[in-house]
């Protein structure tokens, strides 16, 4: 019976998620083209994300709202468990965030070309220094438009709930332009969409909003420190400890 609802929950959320994913691409593009960016395309992620939340079933806790200035940009960073981290970031956040994309995503028809609008930082891995270059000056215009950068430190989602060692990069684009770390810790999403299952299952995502860290006369030698203490940050709240991966033959 389990196998059934599981399949039912997930071709429902598929079925909802899907037409929204691209009514909402159109509606960034029309805007986009009609008005300049406020307004309605602010509102287009955290609604995108809540209707993929409640189409699976998803109840979703924010705690630590007392932490963030809804008024100031950061480099929102957080522990990477499933792709479903996406939805419950956008839906959670009361800042406007953006994301790194893979190049890949960008040749999506319509998807790729909202996204671009939108202002979602393509990311080509093959193209060395001047993929930094082009993340700096991404994270630059959304941060002059009052929008926060969202980056996942581990560079890749845990495989067993683990937490990965954080890569630098979103320390130094913070340290470089100025603005502060927000640490966020994510825990329930790996049961919601396990890595590499089909199956979305309901479940319970807690997005905790940790203490800023500030980058104010952070120096390139102090990347490694900052690196280090908010990775502690972040292991203290989400579930860290190696757990089974949510079978998809359970009955």
């Amino acid at each position: 019976m389990r196998t059934l609802a599981d399949g039912l929950r997930s071709a429902l959320t598929f079925a909802v998620g899907i037409p929204v994913t691209a009514g909402c691409a159109a509606a960034v593009i029309l805007h986009t083209l009609l008005r300049p960016p406020g307004g309605l395309l602010d509102r287009i992620p955290g609604f995108w994300g809540r209707t993929w939340c409640r189409a699976a079933g998803v109840k979703l806790t924010v705690e630590g709202l007392e932490h963030i200035n809804p008024k100031q940009a950061y480099v929102v960073i957080s522990n990477h468990q499933s792709a479903f981290d996406i939805f419950a970031h956008f839906a959670a956040l009361p800042v406007q965030i953006r994301f790194l994309a893979k190049q890949e995503l960008f040749k999506i028809p319509v998807f790729g070309a909202a996204m671009r609008r939108m202002g979602i930082v393509e990311v080509d891995r093959g193209a060395g220094r001047a993929t930094h270059q082009a993340v700096n000056r991404g994270a630059a215009a959304n941060m002059k438009l009052g929008r926060s950068l969202m980056i996942y430190p581990e560079g890749t989602r845990s495989r067993d709930g683990a937490m990965l060692p954080f890569k630098k990069g979103a320390f130094a684009i913070a340290r470089n332009l100025g603005v502060p770390i927000l640490p966020t810790a994510i825990t329930g999403s790996r049961q919601v969409w396990s890595p590499g299952s089909k199956m979305i299952r309901p479940g319970h995502i807690t997005v905790t909003i940790l203490d800023p860290i500030s980058t104010e006369n952070m120096t390139l030698r102090d990347l490694g420190g900052m690196t280090e203490q908010a990775y502690s940050m972040i292991s203290n709240v989400a579930d860290v400890e190696a757990t089974p991966e949510p079978s998809d033959s359970r009955t």
